[in-house]
């Protein structure tokens, strides 16, 4: 059954926000306490969406708000998207995808992006083949580090 996420499932959203991390070679950071704030503190960042069974859950989407201002246009970017690693290829990747897509249709997007690390053949070909379409990126991006490192 796919729903919104609920406080009790963060502890289970964390260790997969970590698994997901670890997947593509990464370390994650990300604490119950991160995503409480993100997903249900008072200016909610994300919204996540849950594959869930009754006593566990097996994948996750989430999503954030973008914009296209020039042309009024209110996107959604799929953040993330993770499958547990012995349920993949029986169809909850595409369902969380499908839900995220209502979603984003519910809250008036008009578009929907989604990032693949370059070398991530599988990822591509799933969103290939669920319509999307490649969009790389023009232009230099920019970042600025706002937390004291001090």
């Amino acid at each position: 059954m796919i729903r919104a996420a609920t406080p009790a499932d963060l502890p289970q959203l964390c260790t997969m926000v970590h698994a997901l991390a670890d997947y593509h070679g990464d370390t994650a950071t990300a604490t119950v306490a991160d995503l409480r704030r993100d997903l249900f503190g008072a200016t909610p960042w994300l919204h996540a969406l849950v594959f869930a069974e009754p006593r566990r859950l097996l994948g996750y989407a989430a999503l954030t708000q973008l914009a296209r201002v020039q042309y009024g246009q209110r996107g959604m970017d799929l953040h993330h998207l993770y499958v547990c690693t012995d349920y993949r290829g029986d169809g909850i990747g595409k369902a969380l995808l499908a839900a995220s897509l209502d979603y984003a249709r519910h809250n008036n997007a008009s578009y929907v992006t989604v990032t693949t690390l370059p070398g991530n053949a599988i990822a591509q070909a799933f969103y290939l083949a669920q319509g999307f379409q490649a969009a790389p990126t023009t232009g230099l991006r920019y970042a600025l580090n706002l937390v004291d490192k001090t």
